[in-house]
């Protein structure tokens, strides 16, 4: 009865499942705009089934190639919009929010390239299998999952990428298995490129976990770059002889791990170094590689019966005297890939833990369980049993569980497919389902990742709905991108916030009514549950900006309002109180992502200026009556003056946090005083005061960006320094005198009981905060020095 409850969910599970898809196909169908069915490709579709898509429609659709119609040009804009939104992450995720209207301050799509560029320039490595291309989201997973990689950054317009491009992808095939060979696009992957120092293409370096990248200078051929890569695989080949022999073969029982060895005799061929290295690569961990050779170790190899060259397995426990007894393997390849295929063949599958040992064996140790329907599946890819070895130094054991024989603890964890889950040590309650790509490295990372961290799978049974402690949960679908794509930041924020915020997962695919409860309505909605507050996350997808959007919720930065507080806190503001204002609409594309830059602003501006916000949708009839005619609409309040109401519009270009704040800091009243030569000679040189100086000229587009940083500066030690501004334009003489040789420049003038010297005292700092705390210092060494004087006197 067990098993026909279980077999009936499944039965539903996947019913749902293909309900969902075809309501997709029937709005695909129904809508021609769609960007998913523009480009043929499903919603869970991958950066690289996108790029392919889409180049083989560029191919087909190019109006170089269709130049007979009058529409050709249209329908290119419309896959390639369609093609820019969807391989970006954030736009991405916006549009299956929000649709178009999510996009609508969004202009990618508006130009295009040549046939000839999407014919040889574009993607270039999407169609070559040895060669993985990484994006932005798991470039740090894939670069931190304890194997070598080789990872050539590159830009689709460089000749010379295009030049490498050949010799790479012999390199690739030729190292398959020993070397990850990874490629970047950085015409794609501008930020990732940026943070990682790439200034020129191509770039090639080396990628092991514990070490510094190691950049490649050497000339471009195959046995150039295979000698170079060849020096991180750490993994050896030990040369055996009798005397040390049969020792190998039987200790490799007690550690598990067998013999792979090469028999060097005078007939037949032998493998050559560079095979039997590359299969220590490629076997490291799992198997031990050596060689014997048998001029020197006749008798041994006569006891053997090798008579010619031949490459033999010794798994653990092999017995000498009887090879058939002993499960010796031997093999009459020479090729690598296939010697290294047959080994992973006859390795051992991952131990399966029963049901009635499961709960013991997961309070006591870290598992990542591969959760299969029947004991006769077998792991389908050979590769993962490196995981082992792989995820050995985080002590994580690797097992597998079959639901059909315990179909209620499957139930009660929601794995109603083959899966796979890390458990943290807890038992079942503490775990976590993988959702990324069912590949070696991703699994890895997953792993180490997971069990660190502190996230945790929901479903109804632990869901926090009357829980007193915080949660962040975050509502996905497994073939969302973006959903799987913010997993890995989760985690990350999950460990600077334990103790004080529980994080947790619900896949809406499996729990749809618990998403519908919540009026989930788009993958992924990351909330924030404390009791009875809701605050649903509005951001990029990174763990610093979740982190900032949990210290807002703690502390907010910024003010909502509402048209009775507006008109208390704005309209009657104090007479010296400034205010900034952003009027917005939920839905709108430009104002999410203004709302993290917004909220960072505020908290920039703490103490100088008040921030709020006005959401246009809650009070349209407000925002209409104060004239706001788009979002997000940006205002400041300055100081109350004799007009009555009296605003400013925020028209730049740019709507960061740092040129926002720069923008507004200039309306605050001035604390710095200007000085001309005389007045810098009568009070600063020989003033009984101390003071900090910027040496300015009105021209320098560096000293208007300086301007508002130094005015907080003046507020944050006023009382102790006296803040001046002398304007070089103008007083070239004074700023030559005190050796002024760029703009802006800083300098310090102490009072220490006689005349200050004209030159001062050079601060390298255009930071408010760091030249205050540097003052702060410098006067309390002052003020010690001074009490030490004292005592001596006395």
């Amino acid at each position: 009865m067990e098993f026909l409850a279980f077999k009936g969910h499944y039965i539903r599970y996947f019913k749902r499942h293909l309900l969902l898809v075809l309501v997709c196909i029937i709005v695909l169908v129904c809508t021609d705009q769609d960007y998913y069915s523009l480009l043929g490709v499903s919603k869970e579709a991958s950066s690289r089934e996108i790029r392919q898509a889409f180049k083989k429609l560029a191919l087909k659709l190019h109006p170089d190639k269709n130049q007979n119609d009058p529409n050709a040009h249209d329908n290119f804009l419309k896959i390639n919009r369609a093609y820019e939104v969807l391989k970006d992450e954030d736009l991405r995720k916006k549009y299956d929010k929000y649709g178009e209207k999510g996009l609508e301050d969004q202009q990618q799509g508006g130009r295009y390239e040549s046939w000839h560029f999407y014919r040889y320039d574009f993607g270039i490595y999407d169609d070559d299998p040895e060669i993985i291309t990484l994006d932005r989201g798991e470039f740090d997973a894939a670069v931190n999952s304890g194997e070598l990689w080789f990872v050539n950054f590159y830009s689709p317009r460089c000749s010379h990428c295009h030049d490498l491009a050949p010799t790479w992808r012999e390199f690739a095939k030729e190292l398959d298995g020993v070397i990850r060979i990874g490629a970047v696009n950085c015409g794609d992957n501008r930020m990732l490129c940026r943070i990682k120092g790439i200034n020129s293409y191509p770039s090639l370096y080396i990628f092991k976990t514990g070490m510094q990248p190691v950049k490649y200078y050497g000339d471009r051929s195959k046995d150039s770059l295979k000698n170079f890569a060849m020096q991180y695989v750490t993994s050896t080949v030990t040369e055996l002889w009798a005397g040390n022999f049969v020792n190998a073969i039987e200790t490799s029982f007690a550690s598990g791990v067998g013999w792979l060895i090469t028999f060097c005799a005078e007939r037949g061929d032998c493998l050559s170094y560079q095979t039997r290295l590359k299969l220590a690569g490629m076997l490291e961990g799992l198997v031990n590689v050596g060689w014997m050779d048998c001029g020197t170790q006749g008798e041994l190899c006569d006891n053997l019966d090798v008579s010619s060259s031949t490459t033999a397995y010794f798994p653990p426990g092999a017995t000498i005297n009887n090879k058939e007894k002993g499960g010796v393997l031997f093999l009459n390849s020479l090729d690598a890939r296939e010697i290294y295929q047959e080994v992973m063949q006859h390795l051992p599958d991952f131990e399966i833990i029963s049901a009635a040992s499961l709960e013991d064996r997961l309070a006591h140790h870290r598992w990542l369980l591969f959760f299969q329907f029947g004991e006769g599946e077998k792991s389908n890819v050979q590769e993962f049993k490196k995981l082992k070895f792989l995820l050995k130094d985080e002590h994580i054991q690797v097992g597998k569980f079959d639901c059909l024989s315990s179909p209620t603890v499957c139930n009660q964890l929601y794995v109603y497919q083959p899966c796979l889950a890390v458990f943290k040590g807890k038992g079942t309650g503490d775990y976590e389902i993988h959702h990324g790509k069912k590949i070696l490295y991703d699994i890895v990372a997953f792993a180490k990742e997971s069990v660190n961290s502190h996230v945790i799978t929901l479903g109804p049974q632990n869901f926090p709905d009357k829980d007193k402690e915080p949660w962040l949960v975050d509502f996905f679908a497994p073939w969302c991108p973006p959903c799987r794509a913010l997993l890995p930041e989760l985690r990350k924020a999950s460990k600077h916030l334990y103790g004080q915020l529980k994080f947790g997962t619900l896949d809406c695919t499996v729990h749809e009514g618990l998403c519908n409860m919540h009026n989930i309505r788009a993958y992924p909605t990351t909330v924030v549950f404390n009791q009875s507050d809701v605050h649903e996350y509005e951001g990029h997808h990174s763990a610093e900006q979740i982190l900032e959007f949990i210290e807002d919720l703690r502390n907010p930065s910024v003010v909502s309002l509402t048209p009775e507080t507006f008109a208390e806190l704005v309209r009657r503001r104090k007479q010296e109180e400034i205010w900034m204002v952003d009027f917005y609409a939920p839905w709108c594309g430009p104002c999410q992502a203004l709302m993290p830059e917004w909220k960072k602003m505020a908290r920039m501006l703490n103490g100088l200026i008040s921030v709020g916000s006005v959401d246009c949708q809650k009070y349209y009839s407000f925002c209409h009556q104060e004239s706001v005619r788009g979002y997000p609409e940006i205002r400041l309040f300055p100081q109350k003056s004799n007009t009555a109401y009296q605003y400013y519009s925020y028209n730049g270009w740019h709507r960061d946090a740092y040129s926002l704040r720069g923008w507004a800091l200039g309306y605050l009243p001035q604390v710095s005083v200007d000085l001309t030569p005389q007045s810098f000679t009568e009070k600063v040189l020989n003033g009984k005061e101390h003071w900090v100086i910027d040496f300015y000229a009105p021209w320098c587009g560096p000293c208007q960006n300086f301007a508002p940083e130094f005015e907080i500066l003046a507020r944050a030690v006023k009382g102790k320094v006296k803040a001046g501004k002398v304007d070089c334009q103008a007083y070239g003489h004074t700023c030559q005198t005190a050796d002024i040789r760029a703009y802006p420049t800083v300098k310090f003038y102490p009072y220490q009981g006689t005349k200050k010297s004209v030159l001062g005292e050079y601060i390298d700092s255009r930071d408010a905060k760091g030249i205050a705390d540097l003052l702060n210092e410098k006067l309390e060494a002052m003020e010690n020095k001074g009490k030490r004087k004292k005592s001596r006197s006395k």
